[in-house]
């Protein structure tokens, strides 16, 4: 998984910690609030946050064991070729090199 797609996941995984408490936030504000309707709406509210904090704990597990992965995999790849390794990060080096020292 690329840098690129790893981020936007990351944000995704915040974006929906931030909604789960301000809708936690919101339930207990109107915990006070009497009213069939009310009642209802707080029931459906409360199951549909539960299934959210369900699915972002799955989603977190799926980004934790992607990001493990492909750092294992760049682990073997570096011990099993270490010249070719050092030879990509110079290259790598050079251009970024050469690339801010036109700046």
């Amino acid at each position: 998984m690329s840098e690129a797609t790893r981020i936007p996941k990351e944000k995704l995984i915040a974006d929906l910690h931030a909604v789960v408490a301000d809708a936690e936030a919101l339930l207990k504000a109107t915990a006070g609030q009497a009213g069939s309707d009310v009642a209802e709406l707080r029931g459906k509210v409360q199951a549909r946050l539960a299934q959210a904090k369900e699915s972002l704990v799955e989603a977190q597990h799926v980004v934790f064991d992607r990001a493990k992965a492909a750092g294992q995999a760049a682990d073997t790849y570096v011990h099993e070729n270490p010249w070719q390794s050092i030879g990509l990060a110079a290259g790598i080096g050079l251009l970024v090199g050469l690339l801010v020292a036109r700046r």
